[in-house]
């Protein structure tokens, strides 16, 4: 992914995609946000060896932090040397890293159905020192984690686990676990697990359906997403489980007021990517990326307004003041397109060839202006339209 720390200052992430032969590693680019030349690259991360997205992000100290595999390394920003380096307390991949109101760094290993308790890593954001015990969820988890404040003023992280959805509180004294913990899911093999959530508009919002069959290789292996041979590791395989893909719906306030829609019915969905909340548009939209479909849904009544046959895998971004949402579809080509949607009216408005011959579920990123920066596998692009 791609992030903006001052105007003018645009930083890479990732992970060498090194499935087998030599180890994978992490690294950032601070990049020309027009030519996407690097000005300066952090040496070879270490990463455990596991191969996974991992993240990065811009800090209010003025570093660069990134998290990958089973390491997180706080970096320079001007030549992205590494400042200091911290082996985390689980040697998994870690997935997503957020930073609280007091500065201090959360992140969490990925885990799968059957595969233990998620744990989660508060540290500081100077010396990468453990803040107090990790924590350890009673459920896996393979989403990215997102934090909120209440009105109460109470800091919260919600962690998507394997069958329900969990909110604990953090404060000074540590970790707390809260009464809010709904289920989106029976253990029963009818439907995936959920990526990431949207916290928008009072209610969390997500997808299930998520752990496809190259996730599930990824992360049954150790070092995760290492082999001799690797196996096929297209998310075009059909999906493990019979459920169609669902658009769920739970408030914040109340885990028992929850609701779920099937927008497409097709059996068999998948995703590998979270649903989008529009609040100035009273929308959300949802996708299937195994079956194809993109949907945008009343917040209320959850009824489909419209649907397109696109197949988007990638996290959108929303520009609501022309009511756009920018987001890729993967054609029938081989191609992984952008397209440009206008919201009210459900249509297309334009559609750009990225280069890209391969679609994940990365995130889009917004640039200066009208913008997007789109990275994924094997490229990495940045469309402008007018």
């Amino acid at each position: 992914m791609v992030v903006r720390r001052d105007p003018g200052e645009w930083y890479l992430g990732g992970t060498l995609p090194a499935f087998q032969g030599p180890p994978p590693y992490g690294w950032v680019q601070r990049i020309d946000p027009e030519s996407l030349e690097p000005i300066a690259r952090s040496p070879d991360l270490p990463c455990g060896e596991h191969v996974w997205c991992g993240a990065i992000l811009a800090h209010a100290n003025g570093s660069i932090f990134s998290v990958n595999g089973s390491y997180l390394h706080r970096l320079d920003p001007d030549d992205l040397s590494v400042i200091v380096e911290r082996r985390l307390p689980v040697d998994r991949s870690h997935n997503g890293l957020l930073v609280l109101m007091d500065g201090s760094l959360i992140t969490k290993d990925l885990r799968l159905e059957g595969q233990g308790g998620t744990t989660l890593s508060r540290l500081t954001s100077d010396s990468l020192e453990l803040m107090g015990e990790p924590f350890v969820l009673p459920e896996g988890s393979m989403g990215r984690i997102a934090a909120d404040v209440s009105l109460a003023g109470v800091e919260s992280v919600y962690v998507p686990g394997t069958e329900h959805i969990w909110r604990i509180g953090v404060t000074g004294e540590g970790w707390k676990l809260d009464d809010w913990r709904p289920r989106y899911r029976e253990a029963d093999g009818s439907q995936g697990l959920a990526w990431d959530t949207c916290l928008s508009g009072g209610f969390c919002w997500l997808h299930d359906c998520g752990d496809i069959e190259p996730v599930r290789a990824i992360h049954g292996t150790e070092p995760n997403g290492r082999w001799s041979v690797p196996p096929d590791l297209s998310w075009r395989q059909p999906a493990p489980w019979r459920g169609p893909q669902r658009l769920i719906r739970i408030n914040l306030s109340d885990g028992k007021d929850a609701c779920e829609v099937a927008p497409f019915g097709t059996a068999g969905g998948g995703i590998i990517a979270p649903p989008v909340h529009v609040p100035l548009y009273h929308m959300a939209v949802a996708w299937d990326s195994i079956n194809g479909g993109l949907s945008g849904l009343d917040e209320t009544t959850l009824r489909p307004l419209w649907q397109l046959p696109i197949r988007p895998t990638m996290q959108p971004v929303i520009f609501p003041e022309s009511g756009e949402m920018v987001i890729n579809d993967f054609t029938d080509l081989g191609r992984d397109d952008l397209v440009v949607i206008d919201l009210a009216e459900g249509r297309i408005v334009d559609r750009v060839d990225t280069g890209s011959k391969v679609a994940n579920g990365m995130f889009l990123s917004p640039g200066e202006g009208r913008s997007v920066f789109y990275c994924s596998t094997l490229t990495c692009a940045r469309v402008t339209w007018v």
